[in-house]
């Protein structure tokens, strides 16, 4: 998959390019599968199967001289996972965006709760905690990229389903009957937004990460966004409520995060070090 960066151009301008590279790919044994464009942000995004990265820019630069500027290897299995589709839009003038909101979740003491209930137990809760999440999932029309364990990554093509997602997987643990015994399960959720090639060798790679890090920065029962989540939700109509500044690994200086409100909260101040982890 690679990465134009083409501020100004139109739609039509990118699907007529498109077609270019249609026409010149079997010359370099390239086959183009999809494209995906962001007017806002003047970014186009290919998808193709090539023998080497060299391949995929020579069709380019053969059909009509847009080099793209980033161009990484990626597996059909995360593509459909992380967007949703490999085909090209049905109406070339109304191309989709590959912008997606990755939301991560975590279970509060995983571990100590399996030491606590046993295995077999502890498979049964998980199966109940995965099963809260998936439902949200399915209503916000999100999609699961991958379990984590104690957890749930997904990808979301609009900020405004991620939220919601957010605010009803936390209902739901909220409203998890009270059973004698039972122990309570809490999670953590963090949220973060952006582009499938971004400077990294891996498909969302900054955006994953930094969605995971501000996930194990959160407390159970809260959920946490990055500050292009937030400017976009604020954009939507939702509350949110600056944090703790993050000092997390991987990412330079403080990171500026804000909670989703789901009920009153007063406003902290400071930079605190997140606990480190990664998104595996």
């Amino acid at each position: 998959m690679d990465r134009h960066d083409l501020p100004g151009v139109t739609a039509r301008q990118v699907a007529e390019a498109h077609l270019s590279d249609l026409r010149f790919q079997a010359t370099h044994g390239v086959e183009f599968l999809a494209y995906w464009f962001d007017g806002d942000r003047g970014e186009v995004f290919c998808l193709a199967k090539a023998p080497r990265p060299e391949a995929m820019q020579a069709v380019h630069r053969e059909a009509h001289g847009l080099i793209p500027n980033e161009i990484i290897g990626v597996s059909e299995g995360d593509v459909l996972r992380f967007l949703g589709r490999i085909n090209d839009p049905v109406d070339a003038t109304q191309p989709t965006s590959a912008f997606r909101t990755i939301l991560f979740t975590d279970l509060k003491g995983s571990t100590s709760l399996l030491r606590e209930v046993g295995e077999s137990r502890y498979m049964v809760l998980l199966g109940e905690h995965d099963l809260i999440i998936r439902r949200a999932l399915v209503a916000a029309r999100g999609r699961e990229v991958k379990h984590t364990g104690d957890g749930i990554m997904a990808s979301f093509d609009d900020v405004a389903h991620a939220l919601d997602c957010a605010r009803a997987i936390q209902d739901g643990f909220d409203a998890r009957p009270a059973e004698d015994g039972s122990p309570e399960l809490r999670v953590r959720i963090g949220l973060a937004a952006g582009e499938p090639v971004d400077r990294d060798d891996d498909m969302f790679g900054s955006t994953v990460n930094l969605a995971s890090r501000i996930c194990d920065a959160a407390e159970a029962g809260h959920i946490l966004v990055s500050e292009l989540v937030r400017e976009l939700g604020v954009a939507r109509g939702y509350a949110l409520e600056e944090a703790d500044g993050l000092l997390l690994k991987g990412f330079p200086g403080v990171t500026r995060v804000f909670e989703l409100l789901r009920t009153p909260a007063g406003r902290v101040g400071g930079p605190i070090a997140a606990p480190e982890s990664s998104p595996t």
